[in-house]
C-alpha cells in the first residue's frame, strides 16, 4: 500500500477530528455540506476520516483565520477564481504593514514628539496595535 492510498484511509470518526482539529462536529458538517471534505460512510451512516480530511480541515480552518470568507475558502481549495471580496483578503493583508513595522513607526513618531495630530500616520488606526493573534 503506497503513501497516498493510506492518507485516503477513512479511519477517525468526527470526535477524534474534533479533537485533532479544534472544529466543532457542526462546523466539520457545514465543510462537508459545503463540498469541502467528502468524509466515507461506515456500515451504520457514521462519518470516517481520513488524514486528507484532517489536513484540509486543517487548511479551511487557517483560510478562515486568515479571514477569508466561505466563498474565498472554497475559491482557494477548490481551485476557482475568486469572485468576491472575502476572496482578496489574502492581497489587502500583502499591502498591510506588519507589526514590527507598525510598532517601529509608531515609536519614530512618538520620539520624533510630533504636535500636528493631523499629520499623524496613526492617528485613529491605533486599533490595529491591539490585533488578535
Amino acid at each position: 500500500m503506497d503513501l497516498s492510498s493510506r492518507r485516503q484511509l477513512p479511519l477517525f470518526s468526527i470526535g477524534i477530528v474534533q479533537k485533532l482539529t479544534g472544529l466543532t462536529a457542526r462546523q466539520i458538517r457545514y465543510y462537508e455540506q459545503h463540498g469541502l471534505i467528502h468524509p466515507a460512510r461506515s456500515e451504520g451512516k457514521q462519518r470516517l476520516f481520513s488524514f486528507a480530511d484532517v489536513e484540509r480541515l486543517m487548511d479551511v480552518r487557517s483560510l478562515l483565520d486568515d479571514g477569508y470568507n466561505m466563498s474565498g475558502v472554497k475559491a482557494k481549495l477548490l481551485g476557482k477564481q475568486p469572485d468576491g471580496a472575502g476572496a482578496a483578503k489574502a492581497n489587502d493583508k500583502a499591502a498591510e504593514p506588519s507589526d514590527a513595522e507598525l510598532y517601529k513607526w509608531l515609536q519614530e513618531e512618538l520620539q520624533a514628539g510630533q504636535t500636528e495630530r493631523a499629520m499623524s500616520l496613526f492617528q485613529g488606526d491605533l486599533s490595529r496595535l491591539y490585533r488578535r493573534r
